[in-house]
């Protein structure tokens, strides 16, 4: 794969360094949770993450033979604090990704006719819908001093999908087949 444009690499870089943050700070607030006695809350923030690490592995593929160093401006949600907090900063960068980030970047991937960066972010903007929906039932769970009820989280590993309950047959954002899918 090649990417034509600057503009879109550049959207692709700063995406991949988005998710990778957010990967990370995922991992360390589901120990939090984890210590906080919130073990479904954890599975979520663990599972999300995973997605989180789908995410930014499209993104680095896409980018395929541009090679480099770059210093790479992404906003990321800093700060460890009680779940319910750490719950809202996923919210809020989650909210971030659906309501700004990724909106744009779709528009200039198709603007620019970069079809891989275009899918590559269509998988994430639809993802990151979901994970903000989820982050907030956790949250609420939170706030009452409890953990979230969750069944099995399912997370498609081509696009980053995530669901509860039974995995589909197929993936409704990629396609993917149901053993593409990891359970939490």
């Amino acid at each position: 794969m090649k990417v034509k444009n600057d503009m879109t690499a550049d959207f692709l870089r700063q995406a991949y360094s988005g998710e990778s943050m957010a990967h990370m700070r995922y991992l360390i607030w589901a120990d939090i949770a984890e210590q906080e006695g919130m073990p479904n809350i954890a599975r979520l923030f663990r599972g999300i993450a995973y997605a989180e690490w789908a995410h930014a592995d499209n993104h680095f593929r896409v980018l395929g033979e541009q090679k480099g160093v770059y210093t790479v401006a992404a906003g990321g949600v800093f700060g460890v604090g009680k779940t319910v907090d750490n719950l809202q900063g996923a919210i809020d960068g989650e909210l971030h990704e659906v309501q700004q980030m990724y909106p744009v970047y779709l528009e200039a991937a198709r603007f620019q006719n970069e079809k891989e960066a275009e899918r590559s972010f269509r998988f994430a903007l639809e993802a990151e819908k979901i994970h903000a929906e989820l982050f907030k039932q956790a949250q609420d769970s939170a706030r009452q001093g409890k953990d979230m009820e969750l069944d099995n989280l399912h997370i498609c590993s081509v696009c980053g999908y995530t669901g509860t309950g039974e995995a589909p047959d197929v993936c409704p954002i990629c396609g993917a087949k149901k053993e593409k899918f990891k359970n939490f």
